[in-house]
């Protein structure tokens, strides 16, 4: 049995023992993971992320805050942050975040421009962007300064700093029917495009900027010659009319063709070497023209058909062009004149057989020279269907003389008329004689003339039956008489008749005789001492 004493003790407080928990809860595992999967990312962004740039376009047409990508060689190296409109409201700014490995795109000279689907002179680009979408190409630049903001190109480059190849420039008075991208032929086959043109200081005339691909630019030398190649070239010649083009392209869009004289090239042209553009290639082929020389000529006929442009030629060869046409009065003569105002280039008829120039004489010595000579200008018609004049260039060596101003500018040079108006002149001068025919008296003379000649007819019926009557039977008894001498002599010319029949006899003795004749002859040749012994067998007798 238990103490009833021990029962009544206290009972002890009984100790809690906490048990310890080494594992953390699965719950947390998630949080943990996605904040070390964004501490990563950040990191990446942070590491991968490159210098930001902005870039102004006219508009945003196409472009996506967040989603446009900036390309090189179809590469993504960067996207468009934001859009947003600049504050005059002219342009749009565009923020790009490039890439670290396109730190390089950040240089100066760097180009921008949205690639979209597009239609120009060099052809459709773009078509990939009809599904993909838009986006920014950009061209790396060279220099060495940075720069933290871009103007874009509203117009794609046609030649990019990675392209191989040459630049040229060439100079024109108009760019014609060319734009950017107008093809560069050579033996036709395209081998370049125009890149860029501009306006040249002065406003004279154009420069354009041509790219001619490798391999092709060892072909362009310092001689070769460029020439519009765009529409079509018809030359209408003796042989007949000749069309020429350079590619189907070429008659709607335009280009440029070029090619060496004679196909001989010169040394290899360095790059942007400056050429002269010229209209055509005839033109382009021609030997330089040197110094040109105008001249005022003065002529007194109708300038019809004549316009500026016109050629001047020497004997077929041209040699210069009309610069302008005019018409002045003349106070002292009292009457209107026609100025012409020609430009020619000497140097095309100065080449002697060695090719090289005159230089003992002046140019206004060799001038006067030619008209004491009687060189004088005249104005010819060049094209009857059309009527188109143009200025001859000849000697007339019956011409007056005519003394030159040499001191006068431009120098006026004597004309002659043409000699269709010579003829219309004498046209008109027999036109005049003419009138003064008095055409009504010799009409009244001739009707007095023909009643005389008609009495006369008259007369000369009444003699013709007055010797009818008279003179008739005499002369047929003299016919008769002739009938009958000419019935004689033909039946004494008959075969048959006695005379014939007697001529033939007559005929054959004189045959016979001539035969015994003949036979007498050759026996004398054979034996001429018969003559004197006579006949062998007469001395045997």
């Amino acid at each position: 049995m238990s103490d009833p004493q021990q029962d009544k003790r206290p009972l002890a407080e009984p100790r809690v023992v906490r048990r310890r928990n080494w594992l953390p809860s699965l719950i947390w595992l998630i949080p943990i993971v996605a904040a070390l999967v964004g501490v990563a990312l950040v990191a990446r962004i942070l590491v991968e992320r490159g210098p930001e740039v902005v870039l102004t376009f006219q508009s945003a047409e196409g472009l996506e805050a967040g989603k446009t990508a900036v390309k090189y060689k179809d590469v993504q190296i960067g996207t468009v942050q934001t859009i947003r409109l600049a504050t005059d409201r002219s342009h749009v700014r565009v923020l790009v975040q490039l890439r670290k490995e396109a730190k390089s795109f950040t240089a100066k000279d760097t180009r921008f421009w949205v690639v979209r689907p597009r239609l120009d002179t060099s052809g459709i680009s773009g078509l990939s962007t009809l599904l993909s979408g838009a986006y920014i190409g950009a061209d790396a630049g060279t220099s060495e300064e940075t720069a933290g903001e871009f103007t874009g190109l509203e117009v794609p480059p046609i030649v990019t700093r990675d392209a191989s190849g040459r630049q040229f420039l060439l100079r024109a008075r108009d760019v014609g029917s060319l734009d950017i991208g107008s093809p560069v032929y050579f033996r036709r086959i395209k081998v370049g495009q125009i890149a860029a043109y501009e306006l040249d200081g002065d406003g004279r005339g154009v420069t354009l900027r041509v790219f001619i691909n490798t391999p092709y630019e060892k072909f362009v030398g310092v001689n070769t010659r460029f020439w519009h190649a765009s529409g079509l070239d018809v030359q209408l010649g003796a042989s007949g009319v000749k069309l020429r083009t350079q590619s189907l392209a070429t008659i709607l869009l335009g280009g440029i063709a070029f090619a060496a004289p004679e196909d001989v090239m010169g040394p290899a042209a360095q790059e942007n070497t400056v050429f002269a553009l010229a209209d055509d290639e005839i033109t382009a082929m021609k030997e330089p023209d040197g110094p040109a020389q105008t001249l005022l000529l003065y002529f007194n006929q109708s300038l019809r058909g004549l316009s500026p442009g016109a050629v001047v030629d020497f004997r077929g060869v041209e040699i210069g062009e009309v610069k302008s046409i005019g018409a002045e009065f003349d106070s002292q003569a009292r009457e209107f004149r026609m100025p012409v105002l020609v430009q020619v280039y000497p140097d095309r008829l100065r080449r002697n057989a060695d090719g090289q120039r005159e230089s003992r004489y002046t140019q206004l010595e060799r001038l006067r020279f030619l008209v004491d000579r009687g060189l004088r200008a005249q104005l010819r018609t060049g094209n009857l269907l059309t009527g188109q004049n143009y200025v001859a260039l000849d000697f007339f060596p019956k011409a007056p003389p005519v003394k030159v101003d040499i001191e006068r500018n431009p120098i006026e040079l004597p004309t002659m008329p043409n000699s269709l108006d010579e003829i219309q002149a004498q046209v008109g001068e027999i036109a005049r004689k003419l009138n003064r025919v008095p055409f009504e008296e010799i009409g009244r003379d001739l009707r007095k003339t023909l009643a005389t000649l008609d009495r006369t007819l008259g007369s000369a019926e009444q003699l013709a039956a007055s010797l009818k009557n008279d003179v008739s039977p005499e002369m047929a008894a003299a016919m008769k008489d002739v009938r009958k001498t000419l019935s004689t002599a033909e039946k004494t010319l008959a075969d048959d008749s006695p005379l014939q029949q007697d001529m033939r006899q007559t005929l054959q003795e004189v045959t016979r005789a001539a035969n015994s004749l003949r036979i007498l002859t050759d026996y004398l040749e054979r034996h001429p001492e018969s003559l004197i012994r006579g006949k062998p067998e007469d001395k045997k007798k």
